[in-house]
């Protein structure tokens, strides 16, 4: 291989298997053996089962190929269950390929969720030398960084702390760091940024960019966060479904992506198809949203949207709150809407809102349901967050020049959704 080239795909296929592989004794696998050798019911069926469960087969990759050369930032987007973390996983060898062959030319590190390769009851101090430990660095070269590395992290404070107390953010943060301050030839990153602060999001993407052009590091990088990938990669590759279906610019590449996710007339979004966020209790859990009185996810400029959303509580007596952050289909968000505290019983619920779209320019736009709880000192914790629901806003005699209502920290407030009985 070229010494210019870092990472080679070459045809790549991952197969997995669907359902349950087998049962949980010999025992049990030879009685349903049996019984389907004579045509007789499965004596293991749970209840409500009417048929033998098949392990259907599941391609997440579908023959993916491209090459990566030393120093360039390569963007891997698509849509949720596009094989965009699978691929990751093959390249950082958590996984093998089922076809196909990968071809490396240097270390890797790898960040696939947060936190990834610490262990909760160490300190900052030891994980930082046990990850280095890991990537293949000796305890003098980690030491002769770890300064730079602490200092980067901004939690040196909290460093001889066991991180099973550290926050997503401070985890993210010191793992970055570890990451970013070693000799990995091979930098892959997977959406980890997402949890870090919008100051530290900034400095993490100016020290990739660091890496990149100037130390030749190679860098992949996946995210949903468009901004962040025009930020860092020159290069992108858009897959679907388990295909590439683009490689070439950041710029040509982001109008695939968001035209893959065309509007359909869907009026009734089901929360299988909705992504859900990881730092959420899941105590209440939203099950779907649907437009009411619609036969299409269209409306004019103006046009009041009315929808409810049905949800699942574990518990009567917590307080609920509701609140929507409407975004634009490449992620930027538009402005947030609360809906205020929820009325709730145990189980399945209905909430009923409307939605003025007066203040609101025309387009296409996705919308995060979030259900949360906030405490005297101001503390939030998240119940559950949830993104697929999307409308288009059309033009009509109404419209007038609006201009999005961007803040400092990303988005405004709009008026208060609107509760609906």
């Amino acid at each position: 291989m070229n010494n210019d080239i870092m990472l080679k795909v070459d045809n790549v296929k991952k197969e997995y298997r669907l359902g349950a592989i087998g049962g949980a004794t010999l025992k049990g696998d030879m009685q349903s053996l049996i019984a389907r050798l004579r045509h007789k019911e499965d004596p293991n069926l749970k209840i409500g089962q009417t048929a033998y469960a098949k392990n259907e087969k599941f391609f997440a990759l579908k023959g993916v190929s491209f090459e990566v050369k030393k120093g360039e930032a390569l963007g891997i987007i698509g849509h949720n269950g596009a094989g965009k973390s699978t691929l990751l996983k093959l390249i950082s060898r958590v996984t093998a390929p089922t076809e196909g062959d990968i071809y490396m030319n240097g270390r890797i590190a790898s960040m696939l969720e947060v936190g990834t390769g610490f262990h909760p009851e160490l300190t900052g101090r030891e994980n930082v030398y046990l990850n280095g430990a890991i990537l293949g660095m000796t305890k003098s070269e980690i030491a002769s960084r770890f300064d730079k590395i602490v200092e980067f992290s901004e939690v040196g404070q909290f460093i001889d702390t066991p991180v099973k107390r550290y926050s997503s953010g401070m985890y993210v943060k010191l793992a970055f760091s570890v990451a970013a301050h070693l000799d990995s030839e091979i930098m892959i990153m997977d959406e980890v940024l997402a949890v870090g602060d919008v100051n530290f999001q900034n400095k993490c993407i100016n020290r990739m960019k660091e890496l990149s052009e100037q130390d030749g590091r190679t860098i992949l990088y996946v995210s949903h966060n468009m901004n962040t990938i025009k930020a860092l990669c020159q290069r992108c590759i858009v897959l679907s479904h388990g295909e590439k279906v683009f490689d070439g610019n950041t710029a040509d590449a982001i109008k695939v992506y968001v035209a893959n996710k065309a509007l359909d007339d869907t009026v009734r979004f089901d929360v299988a198809d909705f992504k859900r966020h990881r730092k959420c209790n899941r105590r209440h859990l939203i099950k779907s949203v649907e437009f009411i009185g619609k036969e299409n996810n269209s409306f004019e400029y103006g046009e009041k949207i009315s929808f409810k959303f049905t949800w699942d509580s574990a518990d009567a007596n917590e307080p609920v709150l509701f609140k929507a952050i409407i975004n634009t289909m490449d992620t930027d968000p538009v402005g947030v809407m609360f809906g205020g505290r929820l009325e709730h019983k145990k189980g399945i619920n209905e909430s009923f809102y409307e939605l003025d779209t007066s203040y609101i320019v025309p387009g296409k736009y996705t919308v995060d349901f979030i259900l949360y709880n906030q405490d005297e000192a101001g503390n939030i914790m998240f119940h559950d967050r949830v993104t697929g629901m999307r409308f288009s806003l059309e033009h009509s005699e109404k419209s007038i020049d609006l201009k999005h209502w961007f803040a400092d920290w990303g988005y405004g407030v709009l008026p208060c959704l609107i509760p609906k009985n």
